[in-house]
């Protein structure tokens, strides 16, 4: 168990549709790492950028970016996560997924499909909630779209939410207010990675990516808009003595959904 973790975050400029450039370029700023991160996190559609050209860039389980996340959690001794293209079963998944060790421990599809993109005509909704258990910490991960979902992402068994994004300009002010309300609300670590630049549809795209704690209160500079790592430990004692002096689950309303 470890009682503290070492979070690396990296907001970066993705390259459309190109993802042997984009394991280049990851290659290249994980030698820039500072320190020994124990999660390092990746926005959405980290290999390719959001885009609908499923049929174009999908790849499977065992195609050479999962192989590539798998050897880069061996070599970097750290977990590491972010979403990807994946096509099984003749459908195609925005699917999370957390590689440590060497393996791809959990995945998660996204189950908030961004219909004004027309995500929905192309991908296949995910319908588990699956918990991470990494070093005694309980994660929950989330792609983008579901930020806009409270119910979805409601849990009191949850140290650390990780949201992972491609959440442009236009509406990053949503992104920042609702991050802080899942952390507020849910009492614990929030995590949104968020990417920069703009992609083959003409979006922009400003980061704002943040490490929270269970108050709201950002643990990493605020509103960056450029390429950068980010960089914040997260305290698992600290969580359970704010959550014991102030109990707010315990007059919480019980939802049908539950985990």
């Amino acid at each position: 168990m470890k009682k503290e973790l070492n979070i690396a975050a990296l907001q970066t400029d993705i390259l459309w549709e190109n993802a042997s450039g984009n394991r280049d370029q990851y290659d290249n700023l994980f030698a820039e790492i500072t320190g020994q991160p124990d999660i390092i996190v990746l926005p959405e559609m980290f290999n390719t950028g959001f885009t609908m050209n499923a049929k174009l860039v999908a790849e499977t389980m065992d195609g050479e970016t999962v192989n590539w996340l798998k050897q880069k959690s061996s070599e970097l001794n750290s977990a590491i996560c972010g979403s990807m293209i994946i096509m099984e079963d003749d459908r195609f998944f925005n699917r999370f997924m957390w590689a440590e060790k060497g393996e791809v421990r959990t995945q998660y599809d996204k189950r908030h499909l961004f219909r004004m993109a027309e995500e929905h005509h192309t991908f296949s909704p995910g319908t588990r909630r699956p918990e991470i258990l990494y070093h005694g910490w309980k994660i929950m991960p989330r792609v983008c779209y579901d930020l806009r979902f409270p119910v979805w992402s409601r849990s009191n068994r949850f140290d650390l939410q990780i949201y992972v994004a491609c959440w442009p300009d236009a509406r990053v002010g949503a992104w920042d207010k609702l991050l802080r309300a899942r952390a507020i609300e849910n009492q614990c670590y929030v995590i949104g990675v968020n990417r920069v630049g703009t992609d083959g549809n003409g979006n922009y795209y400003s980061g704002h990516s943040v490490v929270l704690d269970p108050k709201g209160n950002a643990l990493t500079p605020e509103e960056s808009e450029i390429q950068e790592w980010i960089y914040a430990k997260i305290n698992l004692e600290e969580l359970e003595d704010f959550r014991g002096k102030f109990p707010v689950f315990m007059d919480a309303d019980r939802f049908d959904l539950e985990i």
